[in-house]
């Protein structure tokens, strides 16, 4: 066996790790109540915890500097919103209420009586009185005569009157210049006519004024009050030592395991930071700080409760009363019922082994050592590899929205019903000329224009109906000039005219001529069959594509585009980018850490192979259980990169410790060691997150999913995979044993063990044996 040492690092931390322990052991009562002081004091956050609450589903759930919302600044720049309201304009979502009525069973609902009902609901709504009524609050659009409040356009088609609805022709998707294609779904058109003959669905809108957010709320609250019906290690030291030494052991071989795992786990959770999605942020935040002051009540105020009940060990008491047991000398001497201990072996002091442990020592590690069993294993993690990368290949991206609500609740409700009935036509989307020095007028640069226009128009997405062309204001003012015998095509007529146009044509909220210059202006192209996330990634990777290769014309045509839901859509630009970023930097750390804190190089590498190898395994198998990669995986994800260094590292750790010579024996020795908690800490975990697995929430149920495929994968590599690999190669332990005369550090363990073991000696001789002797947790 070759000879190294690569714990330079590993020893000097357990050290001192040693000497802390022995301090805690001394002054356990300190240790005791400065925790709880700091707990106590620390827990006084929670008074102010409300004043952090976050409920904005577009700031937790979408990149911070998203695209999108760069863009939006763009536009708000050059088209503030009007006090006119225009939905098509909207820059941002809007506030609004909205309903889907359908009839039973898919009915037809395009009828009389249908539409007697959904009249009287319209009167429901916009009787809704919560301080101010639905009259105050509304968004007005500019009518001819006076301001009025955003009506439903197919109520406003048959004039409140549902015996019109028979009577009144009303082509679908455009009808009097106006799209309803996000009104009315389901549609069925008459032969050989574009006239509506059913519908199965209708939605109604009811946007608010910006304005005031809190008569907003207060009357959105009455909406919905009205209408939401329709890992873990063990240390046996001996029992019959002081206190103080026996903490100071148990530090000594515990502290550098959960040191390995605590650091990883905090940078794994910090590391998260990096991500551009405030939801994943909070969480890492928390969550590492959480880990780090468990951290650090497990080695003061845990450490100080081991001290305390050692000590109450030691006096022979009682564990519920801490009464005096009393001595006695019969060999079959036995606790009674209340017994929670456990027996200690006399010869070695130290607890007896549990029969899980002989399982793993005397059972599963000679079975997993055999050659033909390491061979099966390997062709094991084969297929589990290959079914990984296959499910990888599949997996979904992007946030649904309805995901965010409980199953059954009409937010659901009414996603699915929007699915169903309203997915044949998307986003109306704007394409925004930022050139201030584009010359409209000239014939050259609107030809560049128009190229630019029919290449998004060729995209597969954008509407090919005639009826449902581009909508653009330079297009309508050139046919208004041609009516009425106007020269667009020279500067100073074209600039002349355009403010007449403006002010009657509808157009004057989409051209910022300010000063006798365009500064900006923009059109807009509807979008059909956006139905799935795949669908709304391709069309915005497809659309700014598009915008950039306008700009490569001739005559360059600086356009940008957007709409509201490109914010969410920009999700998609950096979820998989940013996971990848996440788990290549964590991964990198945790090789760090580990060759610090692990005496072997070549079993940091394993431990960092294992890392990798758990989350292709659990980002694989999620997608084969339909969850998709979009912030609340990737917060679950980052939580894999955490729980699967525990497994590994612990016992790698172990293999390394192990004084034993042959690599079967090192595999064999850790096993025995780990093992057994590995599987119990294993069982408690997914024993603890199962409940998960019945929610009603998609959060829930992805951190179960999650969860469960980290613990299990975890646990398979930590008792199956990485033992088997391991004994693939020759590693040494702490230090070779061939020539104790060159291993000071051996000879002085074997002092220390002489000097500690001395008291043992003299106990017994004075006739406290094992026979003669009760432990106090099993009286």
């Amino acid at each position: 066996m070759a000879k190294c040492k690569t714990n330079c690092i590993e020893k000097p931390i357990s050290l001192i790790f040693e000497k802390f322990g022995r301090i805690v052991g001394n002054y356990p009562v300190v240790f005791f109540i400065v925790p709880l002081l700091v707990a106590a004091g620390l827990g006084a956050g929670f008074m102010f915890l409300h004043e952090g609450k976050a409920d904005d589903i577009e700031d937790q759930f979408t990149p911070i500097n998203g695209p999108a919302k760069q863009e939006r600044e763009i536009v708000l720049k050059y088209f503030p919103q009007s006090e006119h309201f225009s939905q098509l304009r909207l820059s941002s979502e809007g506030t609004y209420a909205s309903l889907i009525i359908t009839s039973l069973e898919g009915a037809n609902i395009w009828t009389d009586a249908a539409f007697t009902e959904i009249i009287e609901i319209d009167r429901q709504v916009k009787n809704i009185t919560t301080g101010n009524t639905y009259e105050n609050i509304c968004a007005k659009t500019k009518g001819e005569f006076w301001h009025k409040c955003m009506s439903n356009p197919v109520l406003e088609f048959i004039n409140y009157n549902s015996n019109e609805i028979n009577t009144t022709a009303i082509t679908y998707p455009m009808h009097n210049r106006t799209f309803l294609g996000t009104s009315v779904g389901g549609v069925e058109p008459k032969t050989e006519s574009s006239n509506i003959s059913s519908a199965k669905a209708v939605r109604l809108f009811y946007f608010l004024k910006e304005e005031n957010k809190t008569q907003n709320n207060l009357w959105l609250t009455g909406f919905l009050k009205s209408f939401s019906n329709y890992s873990e290690l063990a240390t046996k030291t001996k029992v019959q030592e002081e206190v103080e030494d026996r903490l100071a052991e148990t530090y000594k071989e515990a502290a550098v395991s959960i040191t390995i795992t605590t650091l990883t786990d905090v940078m794994s959770f910090y590391i998260g930071l990096l991500t551009p999605f405030r939801s994943v942020q909070s969480f890492c935040m928390y969550t590492s700080t959480a880990i780090l002051f468990c951290y650090i009540f497990n080695i003061t105020f845990f450490g100080a409760c081991l001290a305390l009940n050692g000590r109450r060990e030691k006096g022979n008491k009682h564990w519920l009363t801490c009464m005096k047991v009393p001595e006695v000398d019969s060999v079959d001497a036995t606790g009674n019922v209340c017994c929670v201990g456990g027996a200690y072996d006399k010869n070695t002091g130290t607890d007896e082994a549990m029969p899980m442990d002989l399982f793993f020592k005397n059972h599963y590690s000679p079975f997993l050592t055999k050659t033909w069993v390491k061979i099966s294993v390997c062709l094991f993690y084969s297929g589990y590899l290959a079914v990984s990368i296959y499910g990888c290949l599949q997996l979904q991206e992007g946030l649904d929205l309805k995901h965010l609500a409980t199953d059954g609740s009409y937010v659901g409700s009414y996603y699915d019903d929007e699915d169903q009935f309203f997915s044949s036509y998307g986003p109306n989307v704007m394409l925004v000329i930022t050139d201030e020095n584009f010359q409209y007028w000239n014939s050259d640069a609107r030809q560049n224009l128009d190229s630019c226009l029919e290449n998004f128009q060729n995209l597969s997405m954008a509407s090919k109906d005639s009826e449902i062309s581009p909508i653009s204001w330079l297009t309508a003012y050139i046919k208004f000039g041609q009516s009425f015998s106007i020269n667009v095509s020279g500067e100073t007529q074209f600039k002349q005219n355009l403010t007449t146009f403006l002010s009657f044509s509808g157009f004057s909220e989409d051209v910022n001529f300010t000063n006798n210059k365009i500064l900006a202006s923009r059109m807009f192209i509807q979008t059909v069959n956006i139905r799935t996330a795949v669908d709304e990634k391709n069309m915005l990777n497809e659309f700014r594509e598009t915008a950039e290769r306008c700009g490569k014309l001739q005559t360059a045509v600086n356009v940008m585009v957007y709409h509201p839901a490109f914010i969410y859509y920009d999700q998609y630009a950096v979820i998989v980018s940013n996971t990848i970023q996440n788990i290549a930097v964590a991964t990198c750390v945790m090789l760090v850490i580990s060759l610090l804190l692990i005496p072997n190089p070549l079993c940091s590498v394993w431990v960092t192979f294992a890392i990798a190898s758990v989350i292709v395994g659990v980002t694989g198998f999620m997608a084969l259980w339909d969850v998709s990669l979009d912030s609340v995986s990737m917060i679950n994800l980052v939580i894999c990169i955490g729980f699967s260094v525990d497994f590994s590292a612990h016992i790698s750790y172990a293999f390394v410790a192990s004084e034993k010579l042959s690599v079967n024996e090192k595999a064999k020795d850790a096993l025995y060691k780990l093992g057994y908690p590995i599987i119990q800490g294993a069982a408690s975990t997914i024993a603890g997150v199962v409940v998960l697995a019945a929610a009603k929430s998609y959060i829930f149920r992805t951190f179960f999913k999650i969860m469960f495929l980290v613990i299990l994968f975890g646990a398979v590599h930590g008792v199956v995979f990485i033992p088997v690999f391991l004994t693939f190669f020759g590693i040494c332990g702490r230090m070779s044993r061939t020539k104790p005369e060159k291993n000071s550090q051996c000879q002085m363990q074997s002092e220390k063990f002489k000097r500690k073991a001395q008291p043992v000696s003299t106990a017994m001789r004075n006739g406290l044996t094992n026979e003669g002797f009760i432990d106090p947790d099993c009286y």
